[in-house]
């Protein structure tokens, strides 16, 4: 499949730069596959396209606040956290990235805690960490100097509101650098109409990296190297979900983190459903056409052009019926991305 598949316009004004007042004020977008019909709702009314024999998978994965805004050579710059690799050890992006010179270092915070720049031998590769120097866990001190790492599309700096704000109300797992953005429009009293309705709530865990807001740069996709992400299945998730399949009910993802988690777990052999409870990496790449083994529903934000998420999109809800929604959404100023509205696929 050719790249140019996958894009779409978008004013500039559609790509939300703060979040929705309310959580669940998020306006909705719902597909309706089997008809070819698309209606217009709002999130708070998620309830009523859920039966009380099915059920939502959350990704419970939490953002940690890896944005630090520090001094380099007596200039200003700020760092992304990108992957811990060690006691207070980091792989890191910066701007600017060249001034960070073995040697080097830089101070963050009022404490002004310092990190040294160093040069690592990593994979076969040589790396730049940053070395933070403190016998202090420096995990322990990011709620306290760190921000959130917003995406490169909100422009603008992050804000303490966002350290709540772009966290999901149920995240619980720490490890993501990104949030899995379809949970925000939830609150706990939609979680609680949902139970209340018989709606079973099953948690997975998928730790989204910097990757999910790469572009695909292959003209023919199917080139493209995904990258990998971290995940968790526990036996007692797959085992509701198995029960859920069981008894008839949909399983409906929440954003195409948990889509990918649920996909990479599922078998179909001899007739029989299997879900594979496991710790694991997972770098699938869903694009049309695929068979979904798992995923029944989806409930998704709206997905950058060129983007694996939004081919995994195209895949569930079929293309033509994914970019007339996208159109759709477009003429009624729907809010796009991550701090956006969202779709639901039934």
């Amino acid at each position: 499949m050719n790249i140019k598949e996958f894009e779409y316009n978008l004013p500039k004004e559609l790509i939300a730069q703060f979040p929705a007042a309310c959580r669940e004020q998020s306006r909705l977008l719902v597909i309706d596959r089997k008809h070819g019909r698309i209606r217009h709702a709002l999130f708070k009314d998620i309830a009523e396209f859920l039966k009380n024999f099915d059920a939502i998978v959350l990704n419970d994965a939490k953002v940690r606040p890896v944005k630090l805004y520090g001094v380099l050579n007596g200039k200003e710059t700020d760092v992304l956290l990108v992957q811990r690799i060690g006691r207070n050890e980091y792989l890191f992006k910066a701007k600017p990235y060249k001034k960070f010179k073995p040697g080097t270092r830089v101070s963050f915070g009022p404490d002004k805690l310092t990190a040294l720049c160093k040069e690592r031998d990593i994979a076969n590769q040589s790396k730049k960490i940053l070395q933070f120097q403190t016998n202090v866990d420096v995990e322990s001190i990011l709620e306290n100097i760190g921000f959130m790492p917003l995406p490169p599309y909100i422009k603008r700096s992050p804000q303490a509101a966002d350290n709540t704000q772009y966290q999901t109300v149920y995240a619980r797992c720490p490890g993501a650098i990104a949030s899995p953005t379809a949970g925000l429009h939830f609150t706990e009293g939609i979680l609680g109409k949902l139970k209340e309705k018989g709606v079973k709530i099953i948690f997975v865990t998928l730790h989204v990296g910097l990757g999910t807001f790469e572009p695909v740069r292959s003209e023919n996709i199917r080139r493209h190297k995904i990258h990998e992400e971290n995940f968790a299945l526990t036996k007692e998730a797959a085992r509701e979900i198995e029960q859920t399949k069981a008894a008839g009910g949909r399983i409906c993802a929440v954003g195409t983190t948990s889509c990918r988690v649920l996909e990479s777990c599922a078998e179909h052999y001899g007739g029989n459903f299997k879900m594979n409870a496991q710790s694991a990496n997972t770098d699938l790449f869903i694009y049309p056409p695929y068979n979904f083994k798992a995923t029944d529903m989806l409930l998704t934000n709206f997905h950058l052009p060129r983007t694996t998420l939004l081919m995994l999109v195209c895949a569930f809800a079929g293309s033509r019926l994914c970019f007339k929604a996208y159109r759709e959404a477009v003429k009624n100023k729907y809010r796009f991305y991550s701090y956006g509205d969202c779709m639901l696929i039934i």
